[in-house]
């Protein structure tokens, strides 16, 4: 099997996926929700830090539901800062947790 050949599949898989990836890019700009996943997982490892200062292995189902406990009220909130869009301008709003949750991590552990 020459070197060509092998290579073939991934590379037709990896423009296969920019296009994807692409499009849905697209999707996501026009929505504008770009930063709510990080603000999300900003929360959730606050969640985690939170646990394990109450004692829950880091590991363990405590931690696990702690975190998914605070993904989901942050989730709440966003949905709720959402509703009232006429308030609070909608770019900065997904940006508003990711200052803060590391620092408060980092002032827990």
């Amino acid at each position: 099997m020459s070197t060509l050949s092998f290579l073939l599949a991934p590379f037709v898989a990896s423009l296969i996926l920019t296009g994807i990836h692409a499009y849905l890019g697209v999707h996501v700009v026009e929505r504008g929700v770009v930063f709510v996943d990080l603000s999300l997982a900003q929360i959730a490892a606050l969640g985690s830090t939170i646990a394990v200062l109450y004692g829950f292995d880091p590991h363990g189902p405590g931690s696990y539901w702690t975190s998914l406990a605070f993904t989901f009220l942050g989730a709440l909130v966003f949905s709720t800062i959402r509703a009232q869009a006429a308030r609070i301008p909608r770019r900065p709003e997904p940006r508003i947790p990711l200052r803060p949750t590391p620092s408060l991590s980092l002032l827990c552990a």
